[in-house]
């Protein structure tokens, strides 16, 4: 579960981690009460669950609250990336001199939680690591021992920080920690960590990723849950139990099991083409629960084509191809289907996608990527 930047800023405002007083407003009016209260400089900041906000123009500064009302007008309503805002947040403006990006993830390779520091902050942290990866630094951190002092000034020297940050380092990375394990997160982030002009330290962003599992134990994220705010099919695939990440390319996948719905997005990419999701129906996907997942993968209007790729264990083939025909009669499907199914009642499977119309049949994974990329390639040139 993804938090909102003003939630995951509270989180870490309680674990000692500086942040700026800031305000949430749902109009401009509130907006400009707001600006009125901090006075100066202050910035206006789109809430919304994706990055990117900057660059799309989700996030201004105003210098009078006159200026914050019109800007929170602007911003209020807008799309990004799909999602409308319906909120913002108003904070103080900072006299930034340096931006650093400073987070915790998970490394499921080493076992361990890992501390990620670097100097070049304020940018997309994947971009860092692709373009110029000397720039960062990374630290594992023992389960048993948690973080220590001396990691925190470790990351901190490696990734080059100027003297004021290296000395408010461990405090920082602290209180980031111990949030991080408190609150079950399997991300926590500051991008960008800032040193002001008067040498203070504060976190001007900061994003925080719950682990879904542990929700149980934190009712409070339950409570603060919005499916208003979240990626709208996401948002609809939580309702109807499926899993399903929305990835912006045109190419519809279907998979049971993780592992092979993500194969199919290697597949699909090594064919050429751009997938449009992740989504796995599971083991022992029934008919009904096949038909919903075409229905959620087609409601997106960049989606040209759907790829099924179906291993049979506990999932019958019999019972997806069911699905794949009432979706078809059911749904008016347009779009190019391939489907490859295997395991499992394979024969009967078949049998009935062989009396249907308009379904392309494949015999293995990479053929049924090859495929589908072509038709939708075909589609696109008409």
């Amino acid at each position: 579960m993804k938090l909102q930047e003003y939630q995951a800023k509270d989180i870490l405002r309680e674990y000692g981690v500086p942040v700026p007083s800031g305000k949430v407003c749902r109009t401009a009016a509130e907006a400009r009460q707001a600006a009125e209260e901090m006075g100066g400089v202050v910035v206006i900041k789109a809430q919304v669950l994706v990055g990117g906000r900057g660059k799309a123009g989700g996030v201004k500064v105003a210098k009078s609250p006159e200026e914050a009302e019109k800007l929170a007008g602007q911003i209020l309503g807008m799309d990004i990336k799909g999602l409308t805002v319906e909120e913002v947040l108003v904070e103080p403006g900072l006299d930034i001199q340096t931006e650093i990006y400073v987070g915790i993830v998970t490394d499921r390779g080493a076992r361990k939680n890992a501390i990620i520091v670097s100097a070049a902050g304020g940018v997309d942290i994947e971009q860092v690591a692709e373009e110029t990866p000397e720039k960062i630094t990374k630290v594992w951190i023992d389960p048993e021992l948690g973080l220590r002092d001396f990691q925190a000034r470790q990351a901190g020297f490696g990734a080059g920080l100027p003297a004021p940050a290296l000395k408010a380092l461990p405090k920082v990375l602290k209180g980031l920690y111990d949030a991080y394990i408190a609150n079950d997160a399997n991300l926590v982030e500051i991008n960008p960590l800032v040193v002001t002009g008067d040498g203070r330290v504060v976190a001007a962003d900061a994003k925080m990723v719950i682990d879904d599992n542990a929700l149980f134990r934190h009712p409070q994220f339950q409570a603060e849950e919005d499916t208003e705010i979240e990626d709208p099919f996401e948002a609809e695939a939580k309702k109807l139990g499926i899993n399903y990440v929305r990835l912006g390319g045109d190419v519809g996948t279907i998979g049971n099991g993780a592992g092979l719905a993500m194969a199919n997005l290697d597949e699909v990419k090594h064919a050429g083409g751009q997938p449009a999701n992740f989504l796995d129906i599971g083991g022992g996907a029934k008919a009904e629960a096949v038909e919903n997942s075409l229905r959620l993968i087609l409601s997106d209007p960049n989606v040209k084509g759907v790829m099924i790729n179906i291993f049979g264990g506990i999932t019958r083939a019999d019972e997806v191809a069911k699905g794949v025909v009432q979706a078809q009669k059911n749904l008016d499907i347009k779009v190019p289907l391939v489907v490859r199914l295997t395991g499992t009642n394979e024969a009967e499977g078949q049998a009935i996608l062989s009396q249907a119309t308009g379904i392309i049949p494949a015999s293995g994974m990479a053929e049924a990527a090859k495929k589908i990329v072509e038709a939708v390639k075909g589609s696109n040139e008409h």
